[in-house]
């Protein structure tokens, strides 16, 4: 697998935050969102192969370690993947995928971590990637087999209260997703940002239900590598 880069630190977004966990970060990507944060593991993807053993080698050496985030990129692309959930979930840790639900694949997960891309995401034309970027960006059957890898939750990148419609949209051809299942994060790539946009998606989230995904990450150490 190429992987990117793993450490450990403490989750910064979604229904775990604060938890520490392991994260490994695979390199690659099937999208090129125009305001991706991890540039380096999808615009212009740099990593090292590592073979499942030694990605479990080094996961194992964060003693304290109960939890293990699998993040990219998009780690569902990686043939690997269902291996490497397996022998963790062997060593009894909690894992967490965190995909955009374009690809599925039969996986050990205790959580999946459902980030379907909005329109706010699709590059302009003259990257080259904006038809095939929008035609993978959202497949509907593929989150509803996603849905029943296990525990889920749906992680919605948020520019402004009008991206709500295209939100509700998704959910209601997806069938029944309990509302405290659906967060919503700022798209931001620093504190100024999510602070100008945050009261506004707390708004949303007190009058339909949802819940407000802050950015921890952001908040202790900045938009860094390796946080």
């Amino acid at each position: 697998m190429k992987i990117s880069e793993i450490f450990y630190s403490v989750q910064g977004e979604g229904s775990l935050v604060g938890i520490p966990s392991v994260f490994v970060r695979t390199s690659g990507c099937n999208l090129r969102c125009r305001w991706c944060d991890t540039p380096y593991t999808s615009w212009e993807p740099t990593g090292e192969e590592m073979s499942v053993s030694s990605i479990v080698s080094k996961v194992l050496s964060f003693k304290s370690a109960k939890h293990v985030v699998l993040t990219g990129g998009e780690p569902m692309i990686a043939t690997e993947l269902p291996e490497l959930t397996r022998i963790l979930h062997e060593h009894s840790y909690h894992i967490t995928i965190e995909t955009a639900g374009t690809v599925d694949a039969e996986l050990n997960a205790d959580l999946m971590s459902i980030s379907p891309k909005l329109a706010n995401s699709t590059p302009d034309e003259k990257s080259g990637w904006e038809s095939k970027h929008e035609d993978r960006r959202l497949k509907v059957e593929v989150i509803r087999s996603l849905m029943r890898r296990g525990d889920f939750q749906f992680k919605f990148v948020v520019s402004s209260a009008a991206e709500l419609p295209e939100i509700q949209f998704l959910l209601s051809s997806l069938g029944e997703v309990p509302p405290h299942k659906v967060l919503l994060m700022p798209e931001a790539r620093s504190i100024e940002e999510m602070t100008v946009k945050q009261e506004v998606l707390q708004e949303l989230c007190k009058e339909h239900g949802y819940r407000y995904c802050d950015r921890l990450h952001l908040r202790l150490y900045g938009n860094t590598p390796g946080t």
